[in-house]
């Protein structure tokens, strides 16, 4: 599931990704913000910032529903994407001794 916030938050992510299982929890995650930093989180790791549902999951009539979200299903291929992506963003911001908030990246266009 990929889900865009639209949104003016810099501390609050603008697009989800979310691995959901088949009772519909989530069983992994992504948040990436505006200026390219991400987070992910799983089972075996939380953050103060970041954490799996602990409900299950809407769907997407519902997401949709609400005006600031932007909902759809992504491929397992489309989530692993993302989920390599971020894990490799984390990893390079705690080698360089940097917080996820003190460090911007940028894509190229």
């Amino acid at each position: 599931m990929q889900v865009r916030w639209d949104h003016e938050f810099a501390e609050e992510p603008a697009v989800i990704f979310s691995e959901i299982d088949d009772d519909c929890y989530e069983v992994r995650k992504v948040e990436v913000y505006r200026d390219g930093r991400s987070d992910w989180v799983d089972a075996s790791r939380e953050t103060d910032t970041i954490g799996l549902g602990e409900v299950p999951f809407p769907d997407l009539q519902e997401i949709n529903s609400q005006e600031d979200f932007h909902a759809e299903t992504i491929t397992a291929a489309e989530f692993e994407v993302a989920w390599a992506r971020a894990r490799r963003t984390r990893r390079r911001e705690f080698k360089d001794g940097l917080a996820s908030d003190q460090v911007e990246v940028t894509r190229p266009q």
